[in-house]
């Protein structure tokens, strides 16, 4: 596929391959298509090609986050 054919998201925004999307989580490209497998994270198909809208990545990023919690301190346990 040339870069003018290029495949681009309902936002314009160019879709990321599986490299991509594994730099965007700072992971590695096995575990991007784990998480493929899994379907634990929104692809899209484009003929046989696997690819991710940065969009939805980054919606899934922080609908997948936990928020912190508060840590309680005992008394009587010293630090």
């Amino acid at each position: 596929m040339a870069a003018s054919e290029r495949v681009t998201g309902p936002w314009g925004e160019p879709l990321l391959d599986i490299d991509g999307l594994a730099t965007r989580l700072g992971v590695g490209a096995r575990s991007g298509r784990r998480l493929v497998e899994e379907r634990r994270v929104p692809f899209v198909k484009v003929g046989r090609l696997v690819r991710f809208d940065p969009v939805e990545v980054e919606a899934w990023i922080r609908a997948s986050g936990v928020a912190p919690q508060r840590t309680l301190v005992r008394p009587g346990r010293g630090r």
